[in-house]
């Protein structure tokens, strides 16, 4: 188990208050782009922009398709700041760092987070280019004891012991399929199950196999552990995973995964991921006033 000594929440404080000081805007809704998916950050308006190598006590991104920076900015009005790259687990980070943003976005008062992801097909009927709407997730990680919960829990952000049956935001996932609809792109939107595992290998055969026995329709090596935290200290959430290949269940076949593949689809289907989530935004109710 990778160490995962606590943060102090006065850590998270520091973070929060040295934006603050740099940027006007209060983001309410928090986006986190995905591999390939970091031009959704393009849609903002009155863009400020940060590199996480300038943001105390920032981890920094080191994977290809992710440009390792926060935007600020406005979004359909509303007031939004937008992950380009995040963090995971087979970059070596504990989990609490990996998660250590979606703190920081809470005590900037954001109250929904939207992440997003390039994922493998588990499902018989998903196709490359497909997009799912996360309704639940196994967190396989979690199973082996890789939380990003573990160790002492901090009242201020939640409880010990958290409830995730309604981790993904039923309104949320209601209203992301009427848009759909609407933009005439609902044959390509499922609605389904995410696995995170940790990679980062592309699965193998038999652990695909296992996967489809267990219910996964798409798989991918982030996404849970932001989501655990973010449903402990109180965010709504959805889900979003952009069906970048096919994972292979058959000993015959031929066909191969690579991460290339994986930022071309993330860049033919970009503008419909942006389009589905900036009218998302625009029609989200929100609890607090901007």
């Amino acid at each position: 188990m990778l160490s995962q000594d606590p943060i102090c929440y006065e850590t998270y404080q520091e973070t929060a208050k040295w934006l603050q000081s740099r940027t006007k805007i209060r983001p309410k809704v928090a986006i986190i782009c995905g591999t390939g998916l970091g031009p959704l950050a393009g849609a903002l308006t009155n863009q400020e922009t940060f590199k996480y190598t300038d943001i105390p006590n920032f981890p920094q991104s080191t994977v290809q398709g992710h440009a390792g920076q926060l935007v600020f900015g406005e979004l359909k009005g509303k007031p939004c700041v937008c992950m380009q790259g995040r963090f995971h687990m087979y970059e070596g980070y504990p989990l609490i760092k990996v998660t250590f943003p979606v703190r920081v976005f809470r005590l900037l008062d954001v109250e929904v987070l939207i992440v997003t992801n390039a994922a493998g097909s588990i499902a018989d009927d998903y196709n490359t280019g497909d997009i799912m709407v996360i309704k639940d997730h196994i967190n396989m990680s979690g199973f082996a004891g890789q939380h990003p919960l573990c160790g002492p829990n901090d009242e201020r952000f939640g409880p010990r012991f958290p409830c995730m049956s309604d981790a993904y935001d039923k309104g949320l996932r209601k209203l992301a399929l009427n848009i759909s609809r609407e933009l005439d792109c609902s044959n390509i939107l499922h609605e389904g199950v995410y696995c995170m595992v940790g990679g980062p290998n592309f699965e193998t055969i038999a652990e695909a196999r296992l996967l489809h026995k267990l219910g996964v329709d798409a798989v991918g090596m982030s996404t849970a552990p932001e989501v655990i935290a973010a449903r402990h200290c109180g965010l709504r959430v959805f889900g979003l995973s952009l069906i970048t290949n096919k994972v292979t269940k058959d000993y015959d076949c031929n066909e191969s995964v690579d991460h290339e593949a994986v930022l071309s689809i993330g860049e033919m289907r970009a503008g419909v991921v942006q389009s589905l989530v900036t009218e998302l935004v625009a029609r989200m109710e929100l609890n607090t006033a901007s």
